[in-house]
């Protein structure tokens, strides 16, 4: 028995005892000479258990009487997360190497952040739930804060780790009270209590507190106020992680609570999580336009996009989850490209993250201008690009679930929001001459701006096969 649970957790496995066993050699040996060499190791496995789970067809596996799910669902947002997270891995590492941020703990707290995120997809009960929720946040918190000399950095580590606390009391309350009034911790068990949608008013609150501690990951409003701060203080490319393979495994999470435990309630639910949409993108929107600092401006868009994403959870249907999955994916490679662009934004070898010092930055880079240019139109969503294709999904399925009214709101702060990445465009080709940004010549900075530039164009022919994994994904998660 015991054997064939671990067989479903081999890749679980594989990462965090090459994170516990690269820890101990470090901390004996070289110490902080071997982060560059962990942060590549790290990286190529990530990229092999990606293509290992992948290719792993092996139709829905249940381990550790059901705590843990390996399905088409838990392996999409797997791919998604190890091999965001293995990009940013290695952007950072030229930008940490010159600023003495690069030590040997970096690398390996972003695998067991990694190895968390893992178990949050994959979770089938409320304590397994936690325990990957907890992994990923106590690694986040201390990658937050990586920068011990900057006050800016302390501030965003300290209030990531006192609001986490927060949400996870939040979170806790309502597990508590779902398991109070349903009678066990695992999903299976937890959906049959509101198998026919009579689910009582304690259970109803226990679901509201769970679903208000998820929100808080997501940074999804009115739960969004440590994200400016600490994408702001913490390093880029500590941000770029939080922007991308977290996101991504608190959406999954998301999703698997609300149609795992929750499915048939779904009535309850969609109203609080279209509330939550409506309320994210609006103020992501409105509150992005006045931003001067670039991160601060992403951390905003981070919180427009995911109202977007939880309006196809809001819709409460298998085509609803295949446009989160699909919105999902394309805004992870989005944030991947445009923070590669950031991160070569310096001037005296300091970094640069005023937006007014792109002014006529084509002139001097055009390549690289045109590339930020195409992932800005696409994070507003402006057609032909892949983006406009994620938002279209999404207020369809808004729209197919009954939830017009939300789709129209989707439009207008869709509207809104092009303002601010249109802004930046004009900065870059209209803007008025100031002081030169510095050439960065890390040619793998450039390589992640060109080919999510690039996915961004070519992406519109099929979307390189995300859309079907997406519905396959889907399809497993609500069977």
């Amino acid at each position: 028995m015991i054997q064939a649970d671990l067989t479903v957790i081999i890749p679980e496995i594989v990462l965090a005892v090459f994170a516990m066993l690269a820890l101990l050699g470090a901390a004996y040996t070289g110490k902080d000479r071997l982060g560059p060499a962990l942060v590549w190791a790290t990286a190529a496995l990530m990229v092999i258990l990606g293509v290992f789970i992948a290719t792993r067809d092996i139709g829905t596996s249940i381990a550790f009487g059901g705590m843990f799910v390996d399905d088409g669902f838990a392996r999409f947002s797997k791919v998604t997360i190890l091999m965001s997270a293995a990009a940013v891995l290695l952007m950072s590492q030229d930008y940490m190497s010159r600023r003495g941020l690069l030590r040997f703990e970096y690398p390996l707290l972003v695998a067991l952040a990694s190895v968390g995120m893992m178990m949050m997809v994959s979770a089938g009960d409320l304590m397994s739930l936690y325990m990957g929720l907890e992994l990923q946040s106590l690694a986040l918190y201390v990658v937050a804060a990586l920068r011990r000399d900057s006050v800016k950095s302390t501030e965003a580590g300290l209030k990531y780790f006192v609001l986490g606390a927060l949400s996870s009391g939040l979170l806790l309350y309502g597990a508590s009270l779902v398991y109070g009034y349903a009678g066990t911790t695992l999903f299976a068990g937890i959906i049959q209590t509101a198998q026919h949608g009579d689910v009582s008013l304690g259970l109803l609150f226990g679901l509201i507190f769970v679903i208000s501690g998820l929100a808080f990951k997501i940074s999804a409003v009115p739960f969004h106020m440590w994200t400016p701060d600490v994408y702001e203080g913490s390093p880029t490319p500590v941000t770029a992680f939080f922007a991308t393979a977290p996101k991504m495994a608190a959406m999954g999470l998301f999703a698997r609570v609300l149609h795992d435990a929750f499915g048939h309630a779904v009535a309850d639910w969609q109203q609080v999580i279209a509330l939550l949409s409506v309320l994210s993108m609006f103020v992501g929107a409105v509150a992005a336009i006045g931003q001067r600092d670039i991160k601060r401006l992403m951390a905003y868009s981070s919180i427009a996009h995911m109202g977007f994403a939880l309006m196809g959870l809001a819709a409460g249907t298998e085509f609803g989850v295949q446009a989160m999955l699909i919105y999902m994916a394309i805004y992870v490679t989005m944030n991947v490209g445009t923070f590669a662009f950031i991160l070569m934004m310096e001037k005296d070898g300091r970094p640069v993250t005023e937006i007014s010092a792109l002014n006529l930055y084509a002139r001097r880079e055009p390549g690289r201008a045109l590339a930020m240019l195409i992932l800005l139109f696409s994070l507003a969503g402006v057609p032909p690009m892949l983006g406009f294709f994620g938002k279209f999904y999404v207020l369809r399925a808004a729209y197919d679930g009954g939830l017009a009214w939300l789709a129209v709101a989707g439009v207008i702060a869709s509207v809104i929001g092009a303002f601010y990445y249109l802004r930046i465009v004009y900065f870059m080709y209209f803007g008025d001459e100031g002081a030169e940004l510095e050439t960065n010549a890390s040619p793998v900075l450039w390589g992640f701006l060109m080919a999510s530039a690039a996915v961004m164009l070519l992406g519109i022919v099929n979307m390189f096969g995300v859309e079907g994994a997406a519905a396959a994904a889907a399809a497993t998660l609500l069977q």
